[in-house]
């Protein structure tokens, strides 16, 4: 019996453990931006959000096309007491059905269906703004680890620099001053990488909150700060902008909306009717079949003109504005982001050109006059200081190029031809 039962815990043991491992594994494979953007889309409350939202409006256009209930009727009249239904003198039995003037029914359905347009656009407009944040978060996340290399780069320059000015100072070659500033560098060096690790932890944190996961969990990202340039046209990107931005989408539903409703304001002047079939009994004569017919004549004709319809022409008039409004913007936002796309694109061109190969080869001419005794331990901390910034401010333009270009897609409403990592 206890051999069955060390059997059972073993095949447990041999089934269960991979699978958790596999789990844990799991958990903190490396994303990509795009599962990252996936990701963010699916899970994001507020994502989630409007999108019931918009099936709420979906629902709505239904219930504008619902057709009117019919009614039964009922009427007992001649009673000689109150209540004594069985000796009425007369009885009517039927059914009646409100039937709206052709054309209105499907017209509410319109003006529904452009209301609940428009709240599918402000689902997109929110979709291009998590993935704008997504993005910026993945490439912070990038530039942290990618400085956080670099410091730990410098550490180990500083801490070489230690051993040589340590090794000099015992064989009397320098002086003990310098020993100590290549001290003093060795601790600003290690404190510099724990302020890039702990910015990397920051970075991780705010990708993982728009993951809409817990903050400190477990995340690791594939991805490299360095793009493949795009070339822009700013006017072909300002007109693909004035095309599928959701807000001028949302606007120009609106506006079909509010002309919609106008002409349902004009449309209430025409009737609707009623029309009801009853059985009629009148005791000791027979029974007999009514047909009724019943619509409103509109003789208060000025109450549509003064609300319905003057507040659609309102709402047009301002509509119409907010769009001349929005195209402005619009314009001014992707000329803005197109102009420090281009700007960026430069800065990262005279960096991989000029400034870092220049930088590295002043860095190793002076390693090597120091080691050769010819220069001072201040001559190699200010060429070691000047590599590690240019190589800081380097990623710095990668990273913002990417942010610029993620800033153009959400300006343009549309992710960019050749953009990838």
């Amino acid at each position: 019996m206890r051999t069955r039962k060390k059997t059972i815990i073993l095949i447990f043991i041999s089934l269960y453990l991979p699978i958790r491992f596999m789990a844990q594994t799991s958990e903190v494979d490396a994303l990509t931006l795009d599962q990252c953007i996936s990701i963010a889309i699916q899970q994001n409350p507020l994502v989630l959000s409007s999108i019931h939202q918009y099936d709420a409006s979906l629902a709505r256009v239904n219930r504008a096309k619902a057709f009117a209930q019919p009614s039964l009727n009922w009427d007992s009249d001649l009673q000689p007491k109150l209540f004594q239904f069985g000796k009425s003198g007369e009885w009517y039995f039927g059914i009646s059905q409100e039937i709206e003037f052709p054309g209105k029914r499907s017209l509410r359905g319109k003006i529904a269906s452009r209301e609940a347009g428009e709240y599918l656009q402000d689902v997109e407009l929110l979709k291009l703004d998590i993935v704008f944040q997504v993005k910026q978060a993945f490439f912070s996340l990038l530039l942290s680890q990618e400085k956080l290399k670099y410091a730990q780069q410098n550490m180990e320059l500083a801490q070489d620099y230690l051993q040589k000015a340590e090794l000099k100072y015992e064989a009397g070659d320098v002086a003990k001053v310098e020993a100590l500033r290549a001290r003093v560098e060795a601790s600003k060096a290690t404190n510099e990488v724990r302020s890039a690790s702990n910015d990397v932890r920051l970075a991780k944190a705010m990708l993982n909150f728009l993951l809409a996961r817990k903050k400190y969990s477990p995340l690791e990202i594939q991805g490299n700060l360095k793009r493949t340039p795009i070339g822009l046209n700013e006017d072909e990107l300002i007109a693909r902008a004035l095309s599928f931005r959701p807000e001028v989408k949302r606007i120009n539903l609106g506006l079909e909306r509010e002309n919609l409703t106008k002409k349902q304001g004009y449309m209430s002047y025409l009737p609707d009717f009623e029309l009801g079939v009853n059985k009629h009994r009148i005791i000791g004569e027979g029974d007999f079949w009514d047909f009724t017919l019943s619509f409103p004549i509109p003789l208060f004709f000025w109450q549509p003109k003064k609300g319905e319809i003057a507040e659609a022409e309102a709402n047009i008039r301002a509509l119409t504005k907010e769009a001349e409004y929005l195209r402005n913007a619009i314009t001014l936002e992707v000329e803005e982001a197109t102009m420090n796309a281009v700007t960026t694109s430069n800065q990262i061109r005279l960096f991989e050109e000029e400034i870092l190969t220049q930088a590295e080869e002043v860095y190793n001419m002076f390693l090597f006059s120091y080691q050769e005794g010819e220069i001072g331990g201040i001559e190699l901390i200010e060429a070691r200081r000047t590599l590690v910034e240019a190589r800081t401010s380097y990623a710095d333009a990668l990273f913002n190029y990417g942010v610029a270009i993620a800033a153009l897609e959400k300006s343009i409403g549309q992710k960019l031809e050749g953009d990838g990592q």
